[in-house]
Formats: C-alpha cells, structure tokens, sequence
C-alpha cells in the first residue's frame, strides 16, 4: 500500500506516524512545499525572540527521525494538480508521485489583502520560517512596527515583538482585538492591557495604503483616520485561507476548505484531506467548518490514518477552543462562546482586575464559554461542553456566580456516573 501525505504539519505528521503504526508494510511518503524539515508555525514566536533555535521549531526532535521511522519526507516540492482517476499527484516540473491512498493536509495561506503599497520591501507576513528570518532583520531593539490584524496569530505575534523592545503599533480594523475569540468585553480588555504595556492599539480602524516613509524609517501606514504611522517593518496578519488552489479540476470538491465526510474522506475515492484545510464536523452546531487550530489538525491527522489504514473511525466533531497568552494574560474561549439564539448567559466581569468569565447555554447545558485572566477553569469549561451534561439546578447557581464552574462539573459528572452505575446494577 502506497500512502502519500501532501502536507508536513501537525496533521500530516501525526497521520505518518499513525499510518506507520497501523500499517507497517506499507510505504508512508510526505510531500513538503517548503523546505526545512516539518516544523510548527506554533512554535515561530519563540524563534523570533530567541528562546529556540530553528531546530527547536521542529516537530520531531532529533536530525534523522522520520528516516529512522519509515517515512519519507521530500521537501521544496510543489504540488500543482491531483489526477485523481489516475491516483497520482502532479509535480511542478512535470513529475507525478502515484498513491493507492492519499491525504491532503496542506494547511492554510496568509491572506494578503489587495492595499496599494502592500508590496514593497519591509512589509511580510509571518507564517512561515522564512517570514521569521525577515521578521528578525528588522525587529531590532527600538526599530518601528506596524502590525496589522489582532487576531489569534497577531497577537501571538505581538508578544514576540514586545519582548525585542520594538515601538509597536497594533491596527485591528474591528472594534476590539481576537474578535473571533473573544466578546466585546474581554477584547475590550486585552487592548486596555497591551495599551498599558506600552503598545499603542487603534480598534475600528481601516489601513488605507503602506507609503514611503520619512525622518529615515522606509515605510509609513496610513489610516482611514487620517493618521500615519512610520515603520521599519510592517507585518500583515488579517487572516488565512486553505490552500485548495491545486484541486481545480480534481474531483475534489471544495467550498471554504475541502469538503469531507465523517470519515474525513473526501468525494474523490482514496482521498481524504485533514487540518486547516478540511471543512469538517464542529461539534457544537453538527455544521462542517474549517477550523485552523493545530489540536484539530492532529486529531484530523490521527483519525484520517485510522481510516486510510482500514481501520474505520467516525469523527465526532472538533470542539472549537483557543488558549491565547498576551503578554502575560491568559484568555480562553470554547464552543459557542457568542452564545445561540434563545440561550442564556451568565458572566462575571472585573475590570480593575483584568478578570472575566462568560458562560453560554442552550437550556441547561453549556455550549461554550470564555475567560480573561483566569485559568483555573479552562479544563472543566471544556469538559462540561464536550460531555453536554444537562446542570439542572447548577445552571441557576452559575448564573449568580459562573466561577463556582468546578463545583458544577464534579457535581454533575459524578451524578452522572452514578446514574450510569444504576443502570449497569
């Protein structure tokens, strides 16, 4: 069996291993686009501040490791088409790769919004390695810098430039920063904490172009506010996008990632796609997302090896959850954080403290929930969406104090052990 894995982060790594593990007689080869070994785009910040080296990005430790195991890895190759009838995947330069099972895992691309100016030397992305390396030459102590975006990746990124003592500004085009993680309050909150910090943030803001700058800085930004701002490096993270492109005319059908079922197959025969780029099951809302979390893309990983294998596993949805640090604090989001329609809430907010907790339910279970500055309640929070245990009287408790959350988890998850033990007797 010829297992072929287009794709070397977390998803195409953990369905080598997987594959390797359930199939030991089969051959099990990576195709990389870029070309240092497989590596963790998580693990870029601390190369930017020097904490690792760029062996320390790896995903497997260790010169010879996916060698040693079996599988082959080939890096610096472009995939530029997929003959699915034909079972082969097509090579820039005319070479194909032939497969008797094949996985998509080619992840996602930095989404480059169309601004004048937005090409010009000293303006990058940070996605990749090479981002980093750019990144680094110009971040130096004191040096200028723009971020645009506030996402999840702006801020990881934001720490990063902080900690190499920049003069960082920060411009988020919605009104509060991590909008697709947090509510207007606790985003609220997070500016307020980087603005103490010394970064300077403008919410509700639009760039308008990257110009030529002055007073010796090579680049300037320019709002819709009518400011601008000098930079020496201007760094672009609005978003990301799956990288699908190669798929035109393949019998894979794609919308906003590639479409798959619950086995992570997609509708050609023999090819099943995993991480940023499936749209798979979200657990909550039983809809098919792309949900470009790196604790989806090993799962995705895992269970489209088993299935790949022979070995049929059915997918039961990837909860929805980021755990992002901000120079020191700490916020959560899980599920259906916004909340859903007709459902309740409870929420404790403490802003002197940089503390708040929101929970949201859907008659007496909770569907999701997010917390600022207090991480004692990250695990349960989880736990209780993922297991839909009904709270019954602990929903009207929680409303009046949503901190007392342990108390309900231990509460309820030991009822309901109980009950099952009834029921076995």
């Amino acid at each position: 069996m010829r297992h072929v894995i287009i794709g070397a982060g977390p998803a195409g790594v953990v369905a080598a291993e997987t594959l390797r593990k359930l199939d030991p007689e089969s051959s099990v080869t990576m195709l990389s686009h870029e070309p240092e070994p497989p590596y963790s785009r998580m693990a870029i910040p601390y190369f930017l501040v020097e904490q690792v080296g760029e062996k320390g990005t790896w995903l497997r430790k260790g010169d010879g490791y996916f060698q040693n195991n079996g599988i082959t890895v080939r890096t610096g190759v472009t995939v530029e088409g997929l003959d699915s009838d034909g079972k082969q995947v097509k090579l820039a330069g005319g070479d194909t790769v032939p497969y008797d099972k094949l996985l998509i895992a080619t992840g996602s691309h930095p989404v480059v919004p169309p601004l004048p100016g937005v090409d010009r030397e000293g303006v990058h992305t940070c996605w990749t390695l090479e981002d980093s390396r750019h990144i680094i030459e110009r971040a130096k102590d004191g040096a200028r810098v723009v971020l645009i975006g506030a996402g999840f990746i702006g801020c990881i990124i934001l720490e990063s430039l902080v900690m190499r003592k920049t003069r960082l500004t920060v411009i988020e085009q919605q009104n509060r920063m991590v909008p697709r993680m947090m509510d207007d309050r606790a985003g609220g909150l997070i500016k307020k904490w980087c603005q103490d910090k010394g970064v300077t943030v403008h919410t509700s803001t639009t760039v308008e172009s990257v110009d030529e700058g002055s007073d010796g800085h090579p680049l300037a930004v320019r709002m819709d506010n009518g400011e601008s701002v000098q930079a020496d490096l201007v760094i672009v993270c609005v978003g990301v996008k799956a990288n699908t492109a190669f798929l035109e005319g393949s019998g894979v059908k794609t919308d906003e990632g590639i479409l798959v079922d619950r086995h992570l197959q997609t509708s050609a025969p023999d090819v099943y796609a995993a991480g940023d780029v499936a749209q798979g099951l979200d657990f909550n809302t039983g809809e098919y997302t792309v949900q470009a979390i790196q604790p989806t893309a090993a799962d995705h990983g895992r269970l489209a090896a088993n299935n790949m294998a022979g070995y049929p596993l059915r997918h039961q949805g990837s909860v929805n959850m980021n755990v992002l640090d901000t120079l020191g604090l700490i916020s959560t989001s899980f599920g259906l954080w916004m909340g859903v329609e007709g459902g309740d809430s409870a929420e404790l907010y403490d802003g002197d403290r940089f503390r708040y907790i929101n929970l949201q339910f859907q008659d007496d279970v909770l569907v999701g929930g997010s917390s600022l500055g207090m991480t004692d309640h990250v695990g349960v929070m989880r736990g209780l969406i993922q297991s839909k245990v009904r709270l019954g009287k602990w929903k009207e408790r929680l409303k009046s104090d949503p901190t007392r959350i342990m108390e309900a988890y231990i509460a309820c998850t030991q009822a309901l052990g109980h009950n099952a033990r009834v029921l076995s007797a």
